[in-house]
């Protein structure tokens, strides 16, 4: 089977953004879900400067490619080849300069549309994912709206990418990859992992087994949404706003600099504002790539921006990583302090080495 012989879905008003650098290869694979999905986003923003034009026209989509700032080439210039293509792709985030709320900004500012949905590029989403969210932004225009990841175990090979963008590849073999985060909200938690176990153990069998498997987990999805009160679970990984409600809340802080903060912050705002959060059973699934646990790859801007957002919100964020740091004496911190975080050492390169889990699904 190929895109050939699928009718192309039809399009609904409603703007995908996501924004990546080094990161071409998941792209793809997040663009071939989505041109395979049960109906197409009108447009989708990303905000890069490094895909390629060529391959990017290869999608049914409308693909509407910007820059992610006018500083980026000179910072580009400034890291070396070896950074860009180290397996944890968020040193070379951090080397060039490479700011992913302010890049979100920018593509909510060129958005043309009243719904937005903000995907991270390692997302792949499942075939419902855009209708069923849109659906339900619908009937909840005014709130926040987070999706369900679930997290691939592995990499897709080229042969399996090369499957998922022609249509010959999708929820079943996705789900039977899958797991969920322990350490994360899982709104469909049982019934997914339920239906992803029986999936694995029927793999062997019967390819109709897990599509009836497969079919249980996205049926779950199109019912659940769950309003919570719980603003410290967002995650910017996958979630839906209308243009109206992200403008009221500013966008993402650009005062946050590297990896960590900036999505709970931007929560935050919407709980001071009264906008309601709800999760619901959308499902992406977040492809696998090296992790590092703790981060202690991303001290620097972990403790800047967890300075930033206290003296915010006079609350702490990312405590698990915080307290790991203070047990290894990298840090001065303690839950109950109103003084910034200093760092009294940096981690040895042993150190890094030994967090640096290359095959785990999730930190």
């Amino acid at each position: 089977m190929n895109q050939a012989n699928h009718p192309r879905p039809k399009t609904i008003d409603v703007s995908v953004i996501t924004t990546c650098y080094g990161r071409n290869r998941h792209l793809y694979n997040l663009l071939s879900s989505l041109a395979n999905g049960s109906v197409q986003p009108a447009e989708i923003i990303i905000v890069n400067d490094d895909a390629d034009p060529k391959r990017l026209a290869e999608y049914p989509l409308n693909i509407v490619q910007i820059p992610t700032s006018d500083s980026k080439e000179r910072d580009l210039a400034a890291a070396s080849q070896e950074d860009l293509l180290s397996d944890n792709e968020n040193d070379a985030i951090e080397k060039t300069g490479f700011d992913i709320g302010r890049n979100r900004n920018l593509g909510a500012a060129k958005a043309s549309y009243e719904q937005l949905i903000f995907l991270d590029v390692d997302c792949i989403v499942s075939t419902t994912f855009t209708k069923q969210l849109s659906a339900k932004l619908a009937a909840h225009p005014s709130a926040l709206l987070m999706g369900q990841p679930l997290y691939l175990t592995r990499p897709l090979t080229d042969n399996e990418s090369g499957k998922l963008q022609q249509g010959d590849w999708g929820n079943a073999e996705l789900n039977a990859l899958a797991v969920t985060n322990p350490y994360r909200h899982n709104l469909v938690a049982q019934a997914v992992e339920q239906a992803v176990e029986q999936a694995v153990e029927q793999a062997a069998e019967s390819t109709d087994s897990i599509e009836l498997e497969s079919a249980k987990i996205t049926n779950r999805a199109k019912r659940t949404v769950e309003r919570t009160q719980d603003y410290g679970a967002f995650w910017s990984l996958c979630f839906a706003i209308s243009r109206t409600q992200f403008e009221k809340i500013g966008g993402f802080d650009t005062h946050y600099v590297g990896y960590g903060a900036e999505d709970t912050d931007f929560a935050f705002m919407a709980r001071e504002l009264n906008i309601e959060f709800y999760l619901t059973g959308d499902i992406i699934y977040h492809q696998q790539h090296s992790v590092y646990r703790p981060p202690l790859n991303h001290l620097s801007s972990i403790v800047v921006n967890a300075n930033r957002f206290y003296e915010k919100w006079q609350h702490w964020p990312m405590g698990g990583w915080l307290e790991s740091f203070a047990d290894m004496q990298l840090i001065n911190w303690q839950p109950e302090q109103q003084s910034a975080i200093t760092i009294t050492r940096q981690p040895t390169d042993n150190e890094i080495k030994a967090a640096h889990c290359p095959d785990a699904p999730y930190v």
